[in-house]
């Protein structure tokens, strides 16, 4: 996210914050990054996957600013609910103005509840490294540098993780990006919920400069590449939680 972001802090209303982004927007669009969102890459389905099975799972992701990762995943068909958070270190630091150090071992991270039956954790991998964000760059996505926009998979368990393991070989081997792969894996990490002001915020603020330019076109990715998981109404964190 951009420096204009990054002053946001919870004490905002959602009106005033909505007022601040609307005063801002003439001036941050002239400020946002050299390159649009990364270029959505046509990739194999997973060689190795899960059953498909009733019941409910979750799965936690982390490429770069969650506002388009979550809401990518908030288009995906059999997604119950999509929360933008924090994981990779302790509770007490799982704060956005401390998480943007660098320094606490979070990432920024989407927790994906799903159903297996519907969509499988393969073909939410598969979404992930095609449209959501581009897995060969170290530490960063398009404008946003630093340890906390890591491409990380938090896997929840040993099948994910030996499902992530095989698919990332799988497309290295085959050769579809044209750098290595970078995600890494992590294991037994704890998944924080961010500030509220961060949950559905692409949904909820799609003129916001840095949205266009960035996410909005993954989500049309998604539809295009992905036509049979895209969802047109998304599934909302606030909306779920207050109802």
């Amino acid at each position: 996210m951009t420096d204009i972001a990054k002053t946001r802090t919870p004490i905002f209303t959602r009106s005033a914050l909505a007022a601040l982004m609307v005063a801002a927007a003439a001036a941050t669009f002239w400020q946002s990054p050299a390159r649009s969102a990364e270029d959505a890459v046509v990739i194999p389905p997973p060689a190795m996957d899960e059953k498909a099975a009733g019941g409910s799972e979750t799965a936690i992701f982390a490429g770069g600013c969650f506002w388009g990762v979550q809401g990518v995943f908030q288009h995906v068909k059999g997604v119950t609910k999509a929360v933008s958070g924090y994981t990779g270190g302790a509770k007490d630091d799982a704060v956005y103005e401390t998480v943007g150090s660098g320094r606490t071992g979070h990432a920024e991270s989407v927790e994906i509840t799903y159903d297996p039956s519907k969509v499988t954790y393969g073909q939410l991998l598969q979404v992930y490294f095609s449209v959501a964000h581009n897995p060969t760059q170290l530490n960063y996505q398009g404008p946003d540098s630093g340890t906390q926009y890591r491409s990380t998979i938090f896997a929840e368990n040993g099948e994910q993780q030996k499902i992530a393991q095989s698919y990332i070989a799988q497309l290295d081997q085959a050769k579809v990006f044209d750098k290595p792969i970078v995600t890494t894996l992590e294991t037994g990490k704890t998944f924080y919920p961010a500030e509220e002001y961060h949950q559905d915020f692409l949904t909820l603020n799609p003129t916001y400069p840095y949205i266009v330019y960035n996410d909005l076109p993954k989500v049309a990715n998604l539809k295009s590449l992905f036509p049979g998981l895209y969802s047109e109404k998304p599934v909302l964190v606030l909306t779920a939680s207050k109802s």
